[in-house]
Formats: C-alpha cells, structure tokens, sequence
C-alpha cells in the first residue's frame, strides 16, 4: 500500500500467486478484500485480468475524499457474474450436457429463479440465469426437444443465432443445474461456456455507501432480476440508495435484466406488492411507494446526484440503465447505449436503453443511443428534466421480417414520456427512429431538434386500462428542484412547446406502416407515422385556452368542465419538410410538401455522419432566440424551464456546442455545414 495525506492506494491483481498486502509489490488477489479495506480518500488500483466476484463495497466515502476503484488499463480490469463451464458431455447429436453443483450459487440459484416482477409479463418464462458461448447469450427454451430441435424465434433481432438453445433443469438428488445446450457442432470443452452464477457484479448489500467511483471496467453477465418501479431496484453495477456515485469509461454488458441501476430501495411492505398481494394495482402501489419513500429519508441531501459517463452500454435483457428516485439530480452524459433488449426473450413496461421514473432534475446529454427496443423512456415526474445533444436512431422494430404484428409487443420510439407533469426540456437532439417520441404527458419543450420520426400517443395513455370503469393516473409533482411533493393530478394533455425545430417526413417502411395500419385506436397509442405537430391538431392556443374564464366569477358561475380540458400548445419557428406537417393554429410555419428528402445515417471506421439533403432545401430563414422566458412555466408544478439551479437557460449552443447568432437556423446545427460533421 501507497500512502499519502492519511489516503493509500491498494495495489489488486488476479495473476497475483496468492494475496499480499495490497502493496504494488504484494497485491490483493481480489477487488473484493481491496473493498473490505478501502476507506474514504482511498483509490484501489486493479491490473488487468478476470475477477469473478461480487463487490460488495464496505465504506463510503465523503464528497471531498472519495472512495475510487480503477482499471489501470481502461477495460481491461473484467469484473463477470460468469463462471466458466467446462464437464460438458455429449447427448445427443449437437447437444451436450453439463451438470453444476448448487453450492457454487450460494443461497441465490439463477436456474430456480425465474425473472419476474410488476409489469412484467408473465407469458414469457425465462431464469435470471444464462449460458454464454464465447461472450454470446444463448436463447433459453422451455423444454429439452426445443434443444434437440431448434427452431428461429422470430421476434429477436439476430435470428440466425437464437437456433443456439439452452434447457435446464434439476437434479434434487444429487442437488445439481442440469443444463442442456445445442452448440451446432462446436465442442463446448474447447469454447469459452460460461453461465451467470452471481446475481450482482459491483453493488453494495447495504444503503448508504455513498461517494463511489468505478472507472475504467468492463463489468458483464450478472444475473439481475427484473426492475419496476415498485421493487427493489437491482442492477448488475449500482449505488443501492446512496448519493454521489460516479461510473465513467466503463463497459456494462449482458446484464440478464439491467445494467446499471440509480434505483428503488426495498420496501418490505411494498416490494412487487401488484404481484404478489393483487388487491391494489400497480399504479397505486407506486403511488404508495413514492410517499413512503417521502417519509423515510428521500431528499436531495440524501439520494442521488450521481454522474455515469463515458459508458458503454449493451446487451442487456431489459435495460442499458434504469432507476426510481434513486437517480435524482444525476448527469447521464456521453454514453454508448446500444442493443438492449434485442433477444427479445423479456418483454414487460419497462424495457429500454434508459428507464427512469422520478427523472427529477437528471440532464441527459450527448449520448449515442440507438438499436434498442426503446430508447429513453421516461415515466412519472420527468420535472426539471433536460434532454439535450443526443443522437437517437433505430430504436425500433429493426427489420422487414420483425414488421409483423405477432412480433410487435412494441413498436419502440427515442423517447417516451409518460404521465409526467413536467417541465421537461428536449433540445438540441437528432431524432431519427420511425416513432420520434411518445407523448402520453404534458409539460414538453422540444426545443431546436431534427425530428424525422413522428410523435404517437398524443391524447393517449394516460388511464389505467380498465375496461368500463374510470381509471385516470393520479402522479405527483413536486417542489421546483427538490423531491418534497407538492400534490397529484392527472394528466390533461397539451402544455407543450415546439420551436425552432426541422421536421423531416422519411419514406414510411411498409412493414411499419401495415403494422399501424392493423392499429385500432385505443388506451395507449394510435400508430400515428405522420412527422410533425399535427397530432396536437385541435388543442387550443393560449388565448383560447384562457377565454374559458373569462367571467368566471367563482363557484357556480359555470361548469367545472375548463379545469380538466386539454392544456395549450405554442408554436412557432418550425421547418416541416417531405411531407411532414404542421397543427393549424401553427401561423408562421414553413412547409415544403413537395420535395421528397432524405435523413440517413452511416457509420464509417466507428463515425457516424448524417447523410441528407435537408440543408440543401432548407430556406433561407432565421428563427427567434428561445430562452426560459419563451418557454414560460410547466403548468401544473409552476416551474419553468430552467437548469436545475435555477438559472435560465438561453438556447444559444448547439448540437456541437457551438454558438449561435442572433438569428440562428431552426433545427440542432448552428450552421450548414455542421451537418456534415462525425455526429
């Protein structure tokens, strides 16, 4: 050990011959016995190698000393949940067999475990376990012939590989998981089989252990369990209830569930309570869950604030990152987030790159997301909230062959908003999927974006599915800047603001469009492919919106009927092109109908680069300098759209960061010619 000013550094390595002292000369063999030790102030230095552990850190550190655990190499340090396999024999034909002792699990066995949770459903079966062949997960079946005989599952993104199946079952007798896997004439004694063994990777046991930072891992194969909002929140990599983690330079992958979590902590009386006690619904159990968390200690002082950054993100059964006030007042920036949820083999309502509900304050900026089942949905009091400088694309069902509706559990868009209050600030963002954002709330800014995807669920969404019975979801809004809750409303729809943003209507997919054709209107989304504001046709401007009070002299002078319709939209400085289309109230809209563009990606030695013609009919217009003071404030917490401080915010950077002038050009660019730049 180093030491210097009351802090050390301690010195792990995996190749160690046996455990020292955690000097550079004598290393610890594990991040494990380094976490026993570190105290705040402390940095533990790991070489490069496998650790198969579950860190469980011991002590927190302080905002001014923190405790820090780094990859000397970046990536090179693997912290895994996976335990190779290597007793594997032959069945029958590909097939082989493999048997695990149980007391290698401890007291948690991913292959009894079956993931499950509130909001997930149920029909599909699957264990938090999974089987690994060369870093690669498996498609677990439901039976031994669907090993012996595997068949394409359609509704996962790489088909061609869902034929590798895994069975398990077990043997009491000799207390063993018996696995059975379809290798397709690969021997697995001379492949790299590992299965998930532990549950989380890096997570302390206990709350509180705040003022981490991890830097520098790969982190992978956890087998987590499901996530909502009304459970405990588990992640393979995670704060557990604390404050001021910071995650950065790492890689999260193949988490069985979620990657990293900002989450819940556990309420005995109210973990998976939907589930398991029935009697009150999820809506109102989460309900129960955000004022008992309330009582118990959930301020700023005390939860959240953390930083991930620098991450890449991938493989993961439900989530990249997902949380629920556990993740409050947080920076997520400049992260990877790519390919979740593409095996399709979990489905449910919570599923994304990014889940978070009780987004309070969380800035979200200059991520790559793409390639998932959903890109970033954010659910319940999405308030202070700034989405800004991300690339979002692919997000969605991803080709013709999945553009069928027995294999559209969901059609995916960049964002989702659900059921929020408010404010909530989109800016500056390219939004290119085929549903750009799923507005089923109020209180939006969207702000200078480049949309060429279209927004669903406006109007919708916002009950809870009863079949004849009343069922709107009451959510809470809170204190400007703090968690205190200042009262419950339903969601009334509209309160939105769209300027200065470019519309960009791409050729539809036939198979999306057959998909949303087959769409009947319902509770939760209407198929909607058109780009543009139009969805909003019909909600009133603000001085239709006010006229309905004017007289109004107090109880009785009218009816009630104003304080539940729909909230105002304001436009104004929006470019609408190929088709793509304005709501009517819009005055000083441009619109080119005529002319067909083109809005592509392209990624060239791990660049992407636009590729369109937008800028080559864009008229020559200026816009007007958007500031707080244009986007007025959310209507029902009555906070406007600031930065978490409280200081305005004037929209004068760009995608790049780059200022603009006074009479700066709709959509994310500064300028022209910053189309053409690496993204």
């Amino acid at each position: 050990m180093i030491f210097g000013d009351e802090s050390m550094k301690i010195f792990v390595d995996s190749a160690a011959e046996k455990s020292g002292d955690g000097s550079r000369e004598r290393p610890l063999k594990t991040i494990s016995e380094a976490a026993e030790l570190a105290q705040p102030g402390d940095e533990v230095l790991v070489a490069p190698g496998i650790y198969r552990e579950h860190v469980n850190p011991k002590h927190a550190g302080t905002p001014d000393q923190r405790i820090t655990y780094r990859s000397i190499q970046k990536g090179a340090a693997v912290i895994s949940g996976a335990e190779q396999v290597k007793n594997w024999k032959k069945y029958e034909g590909d097939v082989w067999t493999a048997r695990v002792p149980n007391g290698i699990f401890g007291n948690y066995n991913p292959y009894t475990t079956l993931v499950s949770g509130d909001w997930f459903i149920a029909t599909y079966v699957a264990h938090t376990g999974e089987v690994y062949l060369n870093g690669k997960s498996m498609y677990e079946v439901t039976e031994i012939d669907k090993v012996l005989n595997p068949e394409i599952y359609p509704k996962s993104w790489d088909q061609e590989f869902t034929v590798y199946t895994w069975y398990t079952e077990q043997d009491e007798a000799a207390d063993e998981t018996v696995l059975y896997a379809n290798f397709h004439g690969m021997d697995p004694n001379m492949e790299n089989v590992e299965i998930n063994v532990r549950r989380n990777c890096f997570y302390p046991s206990k709350e509180g252990v705040g003022y981490i930072t991890l830097s520098g891992f790969a982190v992978r194969q956890a087998a987590t369990q499901w996530a909502p909002p009304t459970a405990y929140q588990e992640g393979m990599v995670g704060p557990h209830w604390s404050r001021g983690w910071i995650i950065e330079d790492c890689e999260i992958s193949d988490s069985k569930c979620s990657g990293i979590s900002l989450g819940k902590y556990r309420q005995p009386n109210n973990d998976n309570k939907w589930l398991h006690w029935k009697l009150k619904d999820g809506t109102q159990t989460e309900r129960d869950c955000i004022c008992q968390a309330q009582r118990e200690g959930w301020t700023k002082e005390n939860i959240g604030s953390h930083i991930i950054r620098r991450c890449d993100i991938h493989d993961c059964g439900q989530t990249g990152i997902v949380g629920h006030l556990g993740g409050v007042f947080s920076v997520i920036e400049d992260n990877h987030i790519h390919h979740i949820n593409n095996k399709q083999n979990l489905a449910g309502a919570e599923i994304g790159g990014i889940k978070m509900h009780a987004a309070i304050d969380v800035v979200f900026r200059r991520n790559h997301i793409h390639h998932c089942t959903r890109g970033l949905w954010l659910d319940w009091q999405a308030q202070g909230t700034r989405v800004t400088q991300n690339l979002f694309h692919d997000n969605t069902l991803p080709n013709e062959q999945n553009l069928r509706s027995d294999c559209a559990d969901g059609l995916g868009e960049d964002i989702f908003i659900e059921v929020s209050h408010g404010p909530t600030l989109i800016d500056n963002n390219l939004l290119l999927s085929d549903h750009a954002m799923k507005l089923a709330t109020q209180g939006v800014a969207v702000v200078h974006n480049l949309i060429a995807g279209s927004f669903t669920a406006v109007g919708y969404g916002v009950n809870n599915g009863t079949d004849r019975l009343p069922s709107p979801r009451y959510t809470p809004y809170h204190v400007p800047h703090r968690t205190e809750i200042s009262g419950f409303m339903t969601i009334l729809h509209g309160d939105c603001r769209f300027y200065n943003n470019i519309f960009a209507q791409k050729p539809i997919r036939p198979g999306m469009q057959g998909i949303c054709d087959s769409m009947n209107d319902g509770e939760w989304t209407d198929g909607n492919l058109t780009v543009g504001t139009v969805p909003y046709e019909g909600f009133p401007t603000l001085e239709e919106y006010l006229s309905q009070f004017e007289g109004y002299c107090g109880m009785g002078s009218s009816n009630a009927d104003k304080y539940y319709s729909r909230l105002p939209v304001w436009t104004g400085g929006n470019v609408y092109l190929g088709g793509a289309k304005p709501i009517s109230s819009e005055k000083d809209a441009i619109v080119d109908a005529g002319r067909k563009v083109t809005v592509d990606l392209a990624e060239e030695n791990g660049e992407w680069k636009l590729q369109t013609d937008i800028y080559d009919c864009l008229p020559e217009t200026a816009c007007a300098v958007i500031s707080t003071e244009t986007l007025g404030m959310a209507f029902e917490p009555e906070e406007k759209f600031e930065d978490p401080d409280g200081t305005p915010i004037l929209f004068e950077y760009d995608y790049f960061g780059e200022q603009r002038g006074s009479n700066p050009l709709p959509g994310p660019f500064a300028n022209r010619e910053s189309s053409k730049r690496a993204l």
